[in-house]
């Protein structure tokens, strides 16, 4: 329960540090008319977005896109979207491969396909994320 307040409160104070319009930023533009297809990435309980021109995933019932090396959570495929900060990644999302990221940091070039990102400190103990493993 303490868990589930500590991320609300987050998400909250990071929707509060959203950019509004006319100020430089980080924000997601993704304007879905409809839920897209979505395909279970093999080995894990996510599920990706294959004709979403953005890294575009679904865990449990969240929605999430990697987009400038920052992660956004939404309740529904449209938004709104909250930034959610790195060590509160659900753990599942960050092993999701290389190859499922369509748009991928330019650093990530050199790096195993078929593994996931080299997560960096931010990410918790190992790169591993202290989110949750069922996305609620």
């Amino acid at each position: 329960m303490l868990r589930k307040m500590i991320v609300g409160g987050l998400m909250v104070v990071a929707l509060a540090c959203l950019p509004g319009s006319g100020e430089a930023g980080v924000n997601v533009n993704i304007n879905l008319t409809a839920p897209p297809a979505f395909q279970v990435v093999p080995g894990t309980p996510v599920q990706y977005a294959p004709a979403v021109p953005t890294n575009y995933f679904l865990y449990g019932s969240r929605y999430y896109v990697f987009t400038d090396g920052t992660w956004f959570v939404a309740p529904r495929y449209n938004g709104p979207w909250a930034v959610v900060a790195p060590a509160y990644v659900p753990q599942p999302i960050l092993t999701v491969p290389v190859r499922y990221y369509h748009v991928p940091p330019g650093h990530w070039k050199n790096w195993k396909r078929d593994a996931p990102p080299k997560w960096g400190k931010s990410y918790g103990p190992s790169g591993k994320g202290k989110g949750n493993h069922h996305g609620g």
